[in-house]
């Protein structure tokens, strides 16, 4: 005969205190992914002008070059 202890959760197979801590665990990661993934996505990206005038500032392009791509960026 098979013997039942209605005190113990799914009559012993639910890992007890190891399976609830686990499961926080998962529902604490899937939050923190959510979290991310609408961080990603709120950050929004770099404009094209913002772009150039980072170039500009570093030095990578002349002030020539600058004025006639933000001239481009307008039309």
């Amino acid at each position: 005969m098979v013997y039942y202890n209605m005190w113990d959760m799914m009559y012993g197979t639910g890992f007890g205190w190891l399976g609830m801590i686990f499961m926080v665990l998962f529902w604490i990661a899937i939050i923190w992914l959510i979290v991310w993934i609408v961080q990603q996505f709120a950050r929004g990206r770099e404009s094209s002008t913002e772009i150039l005038e980072k170039r500009y500032a570093k030095g990578e392009i002349s002030k020539k070059q600058y004025l006639e791509i933000k001239k481009e960026l307008r039309k």
